[in-house]
């Protein structure tokens, strides 16, 4: 049996409930985050809003495991998210508001690079990402370098990325900021399958469409919950 067909089509997760965050505080030079306390339940899609500057992203590097809180903790059903290297657990993927892409390297190869490095063989981890290209209406564009994309494109590619993996875990910096409604409806479809199998999934955003798409609904405001 291939890696493919272990793991990497999109079937349920593992016995996963929830990715909790108790009184997180840090502090970088200011005060980024204030004792922030949330829970992100799987099998939802969260919605986490904010003007710029709020925390989000910064929250959402401390629920994956790339930032370790000043204080407070956050867990996987118990299981710590920092692991002390600031690489998140296999178990979480990224969609992040930079993009993250190897210039170098193709669209294909940009998402076929996450599932190799999950140890899936070459040719699988290439058949997943042409998969995964069509799931955003991007198929036609697995041989293009990234310089030649748009910037929409080459978001719908890291999203695709992100969702090859079929992780436990999905967190979303932005992920339709620069789509417009058709693509922002496919990107927010593909969300919800996510969460329907079982994944922990959690979209940082200020678009109030995609707040609105949401089955949950957290705000922040100057490092704090305020909703």
């Amino acid at each position: 049996m291939s890696d493919l067909d272990q793991g990497f089509s999109p079937a349920p997760v593992a016995t996963r409930t929830e990715l909790r965050l108790d009184s997180i505080t840090y502090v970088a030079g200011r005060t980024l985050l204030d004792d922030v306390s949330v829970v992100f339940p799987a099998g939802k899609v969260t919605a986490l809003s904010g003007p710029s500057g709020s925390g989000k992203t910064t929250l959402l590097s401390i629920a994956g495991g790339l930032l370790q809180p000043t204080s407070g903790t956050a867990a996987l059903d118990g299981q710590e998210m920092w692991t002390g290297s600031g690489d998140p657990l296999p178990e979480v993927a990224f969609v992040l508001q930079v993009y993250g892409l190897v210039p170098i390297l193709s669209a294909r190869e940009n998402v076929s690079i996450a599932l190799r490095a999950r140890g899936t063989a070459p040719a699988d981890a290439d058949e997943a990402a042409e998969a995964a290209l069509a799931r955003f209406g991007i198929a036609d564009l697995g041989e293009r370098q990234v310089e030649e994309l748009s910037g929409g494109q080459m978001q719908r590619v890291a999203c695709a990325r992100g969702f090859v993996v079929g992780a436990q875990v999905l967190l979303a910096d932005e992920p339709t900021s620069e789509l417009d409604e058709g693509n922002r409806g496919v990107v927010l479809q593909e969300l919800r399958e996510e969460a329907a199998r079982g994944a922990v999934v959690v979209v940082a955003t200020h678009d109030p469409a995609v707040v609105e798409a949401c089955d949950l609904h957290i705000a922040l405001d100057e490092g704090r919950v305020v909703r």
